[in-house]
């Protein structure tokens, strides 16, 4: 009993600050400014995702997000081909006043293999899918997922999500985008309130093409794949390869040995009660445009590392400068 007690105390001292929060643009959704990302725990039966998972775990970790405050978990209907969202809906279940919820739409897998399909009607049939799926009558914010760019700049795109929005099935929209020119395209369509974008220090690009934009036109910005897709952790060797089902299976040698040699570089970012990947996401919320990051979770121990981060030492304008200057090397710039 002494232990049981003894290490509950000492998990409270792990985290004995609340977790911050920051408001979604012009949403006014206030967010905790480190959310869960939730396409590893799709599974990789269907590919396309980070290796396999155990649902229990994976039901554990999103439950223990939540106890350490994090209120935002992001999905898509195509991780795992809806499995994400039945582990989110029912890890969430209860706590669904507590939470805000998104998930994105676009890649439909229902009519054999994945194809894109941002057609209106396909929109909503797919919206009822991802509810029930959910345990919910609607989602707090719903994404298009990396749709053509033509459609980006085109007003009449949203046409259908403002329709959703009528019936009170969805809240909020917006967009999940590749490049910063597909955000400058969505902002001048002037609809969606938030673009999603893989923005971590593999890829700073974002901070002179479109922050300030996106902070002008007062549209949220949500960081997706901040550890760079895992390698930021600095736990990814040179020689490493991955299983069927893992996106980076496919991943030439070379990319992967130079991900791994960047992680090692910045190990400078290193200190007592600071890991490579709570630095890294550091770095991501030095941004205030950055109005919450997902990074992926697969386990209630990568929850904790990763939440852990609201607490660890903040990294310095020096560290952050170092950091700036380290991709304008690898940039040629």
């Amino acid at each position: 009993m002494w232990r049981r007690s003894h290490e509950g105390f000492l998990q409270a001292l792990r985290f004995p600050l609340a977790m911050k929060h920051r408001i979604l643009g012009r949403t006014g959704l206030s967010l905790s400014e480190l959310g869960f990302g939730g396409w590893a725990i799709g599974g990789n039966a269907h590919g396309n995702s980070y290796g396999p998972t155990d649902d229990n775990v994976s039901i554990a970790a999103v439950q223990r997000a939540v106890g350490l405050g994090c209120n935002f978990f992001d999905t898509a209907d195509v991780y795992g081909w809806g499995h994400s969202e039945e582990i989110l809906g029912e890890a969430l279940e209860g706590h669904r006043d507590e939470v805000f919820i998104a998930t994105k739409v676009g890649g439909d897998f229902y009519h054999g293999g994945v194809r894109m399909n941002f057609d209106p009607g396909y929109l909503a049939f797919a919206l009822e899918r991802s509810l029930k799926r959910l345990r919910t009558d609607h989602v707090d914010l719903y994404q298009l997922h990396n749709p053509p760019a033509e459609m980006m700049g085109d007003p009449e795109t949203y046409e259908s999500l403002d329709a959703l929005k009528k019936e009170n099935k969805v809240l909020h929209y917006g967009v999940s985008i590749h490049e910063p020119f597909e955000g400058l395209l969505c902002l001048e369509a002037g609809k969606p309130e938030t673009l999603q974008v893989p923005f971590s220090i593999f890829r700073q690009e974002w901070i002179g093409e479109l922050f300030a934009e996106a902070r002008k036109a007062g549209v949220g910005l949500i960081a997706r794949e901040p550890l760079g897709n895992g390698f930021l952790a600095g736990k990814i060797a040179p020689s490493a390869r991955f299983p069927p089902g893992d996106i980076r299976h496919h991943w030439p040698p070379q990319m992967v040995a130079a991900r791994s040699a960047v992680a090692e570089r910045l190990s400078f970012l290193k200190r007592d009660g600071r890991t490579l990947a709570q630095a890294a996401l550091q770095f991501v919320l030095s941004f205030p445009e950055v109005s919450t990051t997902i990074p992926g979770c697969k386990t209630p121990a990568q929850v904790e590392e990763n939440l852990g981060t609201a607490h660890a030492p903040p990294l310095s304008n020096e560290e952050i400068a170092g950091v700036r200057k380290m991709y304008g090397k690898e940039q040629g710039a």
